[in-house]
């Protein structure tokens, strides 16, 4: 995300050294996460994290539903349960607990090391959308949406951004095609 920001902050100022003082100044506001996770090259990435992912996904829930079963079954019974079988329901929400813990941090950590390769991987087509667009739209100075307290919604270019990386998407499948 620094990354990102970095290139955006590049070229604003790339952009306001050439003049965006002027009188006639046209700005843009931009959110290039929102740009690149609603382009279609990150709806192919979420679809491939989704199978990858999908076998710790669907053992998460089978013990989610485990552990709900196991605390009804003990809040109806605890009542004509031994203090063994209290002990023994105990451990067992413990280890089924602890079993989930440990896929959810798995699935945390393998999320955000697959993000931020995937940002990395993207870094020069969303410089390259970003360039068509100021290019295109004649801008003269491209702002950070978090460094605009407020704009109006017609200076926000980030589904432009977004089109430009689908095109380039689109682009790209069928020049492999050949």
């Amino acid at each position: 995300m620094k990354t990102f920001k970095s290139l955006i902050i590049f070229l604003s100022l790339a952009l306001l050294s050439q003049g965006a003082f002027a009188q006639d100044t046209k700005i843009g506001v931009l959110n290039a996460l929102q740009a690149l996770f609603n382009s279609d090259p990150a709806r192919v990435w979420q679809q491939e994290l989704d199978e990858e992912f999908s076998v710790d996904v669907t053992r998460g829930n089978e013990l989610g539903a485990q552990l709900s079963q196991l605390q009804e079954e003990f809040q109806q019974n605890e009542a004509v349960m031994t203090e063994e079988e209290k002990r023994r329901a105990n451990t067992d929400a413990q280890d089924i607990q602890v079993q989930l813990q440990l896929i959810q941090e798995r699935l945390q950590t393998s999320l955000q090391e697959r993000q931020q390769a995937f940002l990395q991987s993207m870094q020069e087509e969303l410089a390259a959308a970003v360039t068509d667009v100021v290019a295109e739209g004649g801008f003269d100075l491209i702002l950070n949406v978090d460094s605009a307290p407020y704009f109006a919604p017609v200076l926000d270019i980030t589904a432009r951004v977004t089109a430009k990386l689908n095109e380039a998407s689109q682009r790209g499948e069928t020049g492999e095609e050949q």
